[in-house]
């Protein structure tokens, strides 16, 4: 029996490809995949179902380039005790909430390897709804959630047979050792390490400490690290935060840059890494604030240390943009507990609006931040979709609205082109063909606002 075919029919297709919109467009789906796009004269099968999308606009699932789906520990470890051995519901929960807002695919770029391996195929599988989940384990070279590198305090307070448990989880023997290990060592590590199921390979250049950042690896070792991901066929990707961090990260020729913009020191990245960024077409991910954002830091500057650390971000963003480097949308965002939203640790350092780091929310101020810095409304569009699916070498299947393409897709009642709010403006959501039922997501709430004291 043939599947049954689905038509969105009348709608304005922008197919994120960064020509003029289709209007009044056909989209004809099949089996997962998109089998047609054209005007009117697309010929539609009697027995297809049609979605009328008069005066609405369509265009392809959106991306995010770098999140984090089990990442609840900024007011403490109640989320990693509560919830130990369930890790992979955590992130299923997070996925369906990116999904239910418009997010179809999402890149986990350091999180417990093992338990995002169970979400990412229930979700595959089809006995999970939520976002396409493409994952990288650890960032090689760092350490995890109770390391020096991310919350130490956590060793004061906790029994060290737990912080040394969650620890190794997350960072899966390719931790703080590796900037001990020689070239040869790397290399035999890192390509036992791409073997047990990534999507692709993220490593630190630099250290994750705020403070004082160094570099962790000699060039010949990143030379090592993103041979070993190509020949397995992944990409490779960087954690840099210093502004020779980034050039080398250049140098080396790897596939994408995270967080480009975020360079920690107070000077601004050089004119020559930028123009060699452009030049290379090196993939580089932002994290920008809006203006709102900034406006609090300047605000609250004498309580909060972070106020000069994004104006050179706000800076750095404004100059990647006029470079002509290719970007993409990236929010860091993961899902938290109610009471982490509202606690001091939370709430010292994050604006309480516009903040990139909510799950479902951080891709609509992205959207917003970058159209107040200049970008054009189509360069952000690609930003979230073609360029992201590109940079991950995913573009066989995701990142346009064209045969072939699998069809995840977004239908908004307003222009996205006209305003970036209107990226809010949600009809419905399909997802390798199949229409979401948002209203159902996510099927098990255990950190969607909901407070530490409620039942799980």
């Amino acid at each position: 029996m043939q599947p049954e075919s689905i038509a969105i029919v009348g709608g304005t297709i922008i197919d994120g490809n960064g020509g003029k919109p289709l209007q009044q467009g056909v989209i004809l789906i099949q089996d997962r995949r998109i089998v047609a796009v054209g005007g009117p004269d697309v010929p539609v099968p009697s027995n297809a179902k049609r979605i009328d999308a008069k005066d609405k606009y369509i265009i392809p699932g959106l991306m995010d380039a770098n999140v984090h789906l089990v990442y609840d520990f900024y007011s403490g470890p109640y989320t990693l005790i509560r919830y130990e051995g369930r890790y992979d519901e955590l992130a299923i929960e997070a996925a369906q909430v990116a999904l239910k807002n418009g997010v179809t695919t999402v890149f986990d770029t350091q999180g417990p390897r093992e338990y995002l391996i169970k979400a990412r195929e229930a979700i595959k599988s089809g006995r999970a709804s939520g976002a396409r989940i493409f994952l990288a384990g650890n960032i090689l070279g760092l350490g995890g959630p109770c390391s020096h590198d991310v919350f130490p305090k956590e060793r004061e307070v906790l029994p060290e047979t737990f912080t040394n448990a969650i620890d190794s989880l997350w960072q899966d023997c390719v931790g703080p050792e590796l900037v001990w290990k020689s070239p040869q060592q790397i290399q035999r590590i890192v390509r036992e390490y791409v073997g047990k199921g990534i999507d692709f390979v993220k490593f630190a250049i630099t250290t994750h400490r705020g403070d004082m950042e160094h570099l962790m690896f000699s060039p010949r070792v990143i030379a090592v690290i993103v041979e070993e991901a190509r020949r397995a066929g992944l990409t490779a990707q960087t954690h840099t935060t210093s502004n020779e961090g980034l050039h080398l990260a250049i140098e080396a020729g790897v596939d994408l840059m995270q967080h480009v913009d975020l360079t920690f020191g107070p000077e601004p990245i050089p004119d020559e890494t930028l123009a060699l960024m452009a030049e290379r077409r090196i993939p580089g991910a932002l994290l920008p604030q809006t203006e709102q954002s900034l406006a609090w830091y300047r605000e609250n500057a004498r309580r909060t240390p972070f106020l000069k650390r994004y104006e050179v971000m706000d800076r750095n963003a404004r100059a990647l943009l006029q470079s002509g480097a290719v970007i993409l949308l990236s929010t860091d965002a993961g899902l938290f507990n109610a009471n982490t939203l509202t606690s001091s640790a939370w709430t010292s350092w994050q604006p309480p609006d516009e903040s990139l780091l909510i799950l479902g929310e951080g891709h609509h101020n992205w959207f917003l931040a970058v159209e107040q810095k200049g970008m054009k409304p189509m360069d952000a569009l690609l930003a979230a979709t073609r360029n992201i699916a590109r940079a991950y070498k995913a573009d066989h299947d995701l990142g346009t609205l064209e045969q072939g393409k699998l069809a995840d897709l977004l239908v908004l009642d307003r222009n996205p082109l006209e305003s970036a709010r209107n990226y809010r403006s949600v009809r419905l959501v399909m997802k390798d063909g199949r229409l979401v039922n948002r209203e159902s997501l996510p099927s098990q709430a255990l950190l969607t606002a909901r407070p530490a004291s409620a039942t799980a």
